[in-house]
């Protein structure tokens, strides 16, 4: 898996693996924290999601920009992590969310996750391109597509620990102040004070409930307001906590990067105008062929949307998913967002071991096929989630949250379901992903490597912004129609993507 790979994949993936520790580990937990934080809406919440996702992407075509344009790739990754450390530190405050407060500390939160976004736009596509240019060396082409994938599997290391790490500070906090965690409680919480804040009594006994319902006895209806705030002051302290992990995840990744940067490519300098004459018919030549691979980095590019609208909506819509119909008495939902990058781990050895076995027998896949072979495998998980959600009658998920408020039977899911839908999404990521990053490197022209890094992330922001279309579906209609939605999304991104596969394979291979 490793034989014959430049030196510098190894230091570069561990401090990308770092910054994706600390990054994940806030992202788990990111939308239900905004929810339990400020009592904002499911819907709200994942807008403001949508939103700092695609600023991360969106952001990493100014780093791009600001790497070529002063070619200090390795300067400018410093800043991004400096810049993304601050973010956590101010997300890492915990104070109270009241309703004197609340603008202005939704306010501050935001700010954090500029910096954040922005400080990751200067990091992620400027190391993606420093990883491509160690590969520019002739000795190590061929193991352009392998290098990516070891790379993403690093990304996923981190991404497998860190979303254990959230709710067990959560839960060590709320335990060692005599409290139990609960997914439905801080929803229940911020109901329950915004009542008793326009002075109604009605339905004390409804309002006591909940309390009981978490497992709490001996409150009363007199201390039942003090104890829903405690309760929410002890829970999100337990959340800034992992925000403080997510600082010495950048400050670690900060060391590894300053320690091995010697070992790491510098980006071709710009070269002094060549004293020989290029006739008119060579620069055209030349400018033709740039053209053409701008062409089918865009045509790429456009399916790369669609896979990442319906990839991310395991931040959203699958992790809303997760905490109402499946069953999480024993394992949080954040938790169920590290079994992707667990089959990513487990998986990428067995697939590049598959590409490699067709390789030798000369049937090897092009890039451009893979990724519509990707495409399918997407929908393939979609296409599940459809089936399962029709069987099971399932409606939408707020009407199925007001039948466990009203105390109606309900069947829950179990946890394979999850498992199923991640195996396939992590499938078709495997054929995407880090093949796409290795698709951009190659058809990129030299001056351009940050930015095309920083396309395909632009790429990743466009689907991002869509992102909250999926919550939006999945509380107002019966679910399945949000998982068809997605189904027929990357059904005709394969179509498309099958009909240019040719054309894309000729421009790659020029």
């Amino acid at each position: 898996m490793f034989k014959d790979q430049p030196k510098g994949l190894i230091p570069a993936a561990l401090s990308n693996m770092g910054e994706r520790f600390g990054y994940y580990i806030m992202n788990a937990v990111l939308v239900l924290f905004l929810c339990s934080k400020f009592g904002l809406s499911e819907e709200t919440s994942s807008l403001i999601y949508s939103f700092f996702y695609a600023g991360i992407y969106i952001l990493a075509l100014v780093g791009g920009v600001i790497a070529d344009h002063s070619q200090n790739y390795k300067g400018t990754i410093i800043k991004g992590l400096i810049i993304m450390t601050a973010g956590y530190a101010l997300l890492a405050i915990p104070i109270l969310s009241t309703p004197e407060n609340k603008t202005w500390l939704l306010t501050l939160t935001c700010v954090a996750l500029f910096l954040i976004a922005f400080g990751n736009g200067l990091f992620k596509g400027n190391l993606q391109a420093i990883v491509g240019q160690l590969y520019d060396n002739p000795k190590y082409a061929s193991k352009r597509d392998s290098g990516f994938q070891i790379f993403y599997v690093f990304i996923n290391i981190g991404g497998l620990i860190a979303p254990f790490v959230a709710p067990m500070l959560r839960s060590w906090w709320l335990e060692t102040n005599g409290m139990i965690y609960n997914a439905d409680f801080p929803a229940m919480c911020h109901q329950f004070l915004a009542i008793t804040g326009t002075g109604a009594t009605e339905n004390i006994d409804n309002l006591m409930s909940l309390a009981t319902n978490v497992g709490y006895t001996g409150v009363d209806a007199s201390g039942l307001s003090d104890f829903c705030t405690q309760y929410l002051e002890t829970f999100n302290t337990g959340i800034h906590f992992s925000f403080i992990a997510s600082i010495g995840a950048m400050v670690l990744s900060l060391i590894i990067f300053i320690a091995s940067k010697k070992g790491l490519p510098n980006p071709p300098q710009k070269e002094a105008k060549a004293q020989v004459k290029i006739s008119a018919e060579e620069k055209a030549a030349m400018a033709k062929e740039i053209k053409q691979r701008m062409y089918a980095l865009f045509a790429v590019l456009g399916i790369a949307v669609f896979f990442w609208f319906s990839f991310h909506q395991n931040g959203t819509s699958m992790s809303l998913f997760a905490r109402d119909f499946v069953d999480t008495s024993k394992i949080a939902p954040e938790i169920w967002q590290a079994v992707n990058p667990f089959f990513v781990i487990v998986l990428t050895p067995i697939i590049m071991l598959i590409f490699s076995a067709l390789s030798r027998r000369g049937k090897e896949i092009s890039t451009p096929r893979k990724i519509a072979i990707g495409m399918g495998i997407a929908g393939i998980a979609y296409l599940f989630m459809t089936v399962f959600s029709v069987m099971e009658n399932y409606p939408s998920g707020a009407d199925f949250r007001e039948l466990v408020k009203a105390g109606v039977a309900v069947t829950k899911a179990g946890g394979w379901v999850l498992i199923t839908y991640y195996f396939f999404m992590t499938v078709a990521e495997l054929f995407i992903s880090p093949l796409g990053l290795s698709f951009v490197s190659k058809v990129a022209p030299k001056h351009l490597q940050g930015l095309c890094q920083g396309l395909w992330l632009g790429a990743t922001a466009l689907g991002n912004l869509l992102l909250w279309i999926g919550p939006l579906i999945y509380n107002n209609y019966p679910i399945w129609v949000a998982w068809s939605v997605f189904l027929a999304v990357c059904v005709i991104s394969m179509v498309i993507m099958l009909a240019m596969v040719k054309w894309l394979e000729r421009v790659t291979n020029d």
